[in-house]
């Protein structure tokens, strides 16, 4: 790998890690585009593990624009802020459901779901659904109360579970756990941000497994000067991307990223069969958006 495609990489993971737009199919024309789809099994191992390694990019930007949260929460763990734990606990609940079923299925998912079609077909259904939510959008902000401090364990684990199941590639976390907190009452800002703090423990976890996993392969195939790159691209294009979606979610809602949705949908449905694009090869590499690769710790984009 190239240090222009390990930075191309690493903007690319970050600017869609957080969008509800699925990292998995971005990814997947991204690691195209830059001819990295390797018939070598073990660079390209170590390519997708590259690809989900650098969402710590992405956990670290969160980690930036939400500090004040964070430290809430670490005050509330320490016992000097019931909201702050409040939070924190609520996070943990909504994880619980990837966590349990993300090693189950793991395998399963790779070999069954990592294909063309299950990925576009993820896309496209996900596209429809927002818009459909876009549709009813006076309705859901009528009903929309609920800030951050009002997500009790009940919610969170609702959303957990609505994160499970974008463990199907394609899907994307974002999406999902946006969508279920709008549906439960949430107003859109707290729903993004929400979802973004979930992502630190989601995309943590993740970012671990892969890291313990094959960390070998990328320093040997990739290097410490490539990982540094994609993760610095990956930081300041997530916390950009974090900072713009939250101001646009709340002025546009989410319909313009349902058409994008099904713009990528049938962008590789006609390469696809244009005979242009073969297979996915690299797709693995998506984090988390439960993103891509995630469905280690149960979550695929």
């Amino acid at each position: 790998m190239e240090w222009w495609q390990a930075l191309i990489l690493g903007i690319v993971e970050g600017l869609t890690e957080y969008l509800p737009v699925s990292s998995t199919g971005h990814l997947i024309l991204t690691n195209w585009l830059l001819g990295l789809n390797s018939d070598d099994p073990e660079m390209q191992r170590a390519v997708n593990a590259f690809a989900i390694v650098i969402q710590a990019g992405a956990i670290a930007a969160v980690l930036g624009l939400y500090r004040k949260r964070v430290v809430q929460m670490l005050r509330g763990l320490a016992g000097k802020d019931p909201a702050g734990l409040k939070l924190a606990l609520a996070l943990v609940v909504a994880f619980l459901p990837a966590a349990a079923l993300g090693p189950v299925l793991n395998d399963t998912i790779k070999a069954e779901l990592f294909t063309p079609w299950p990925v576009i077909g993820a896309l496209f259904v996900g596209g429809w659904l927002m818009l459909a939510v876009a549709w009813n959008q006076n309705l859901l902000d009528r009903n929309a109360r609920r800030e951050i401090e009002d997500i009790d364990w009940k919610i969170a684990l609702l959303i957990g579970f609505g994160q499970c199941i974008a463990m199907w590639p394609g899907t994307s976390r974002s999406m999902m756990t946006i969508v279920a907190a709008l549906l439960l009452g949430l107003r859109a800002k707290a729903a993004a941000e929400f979802s973004f703090l979930l992502g630190l423990v989601t995309l943590g976890a993740a970012t671990c497994y892969d890291a313990v996993q094959d960390g070998d392969a990328i320093l040997t195939h990739i290097g410490w000067t490539n990982l540094a790159i994609g993760f610095i691209a990956a930081t300041v294009s997530a916390a950009l991307a974090v900072f713009w979606f939250v101001q646009f979610l709340t002025k546009r809602g989410l319909a313009p990223f349902g058409w994008y949705r099904l713009a990528l949908a049938a962008l590789l449905a006609g390469l696809i069969f244009g005979g242009v694009m073969e297979d996915f090869g690299g797709a693995e590499a998506e984090p988390t958006d439960v993103g891509e690769s995630e469905s280690a710790v149960g979550t695929q984009e």
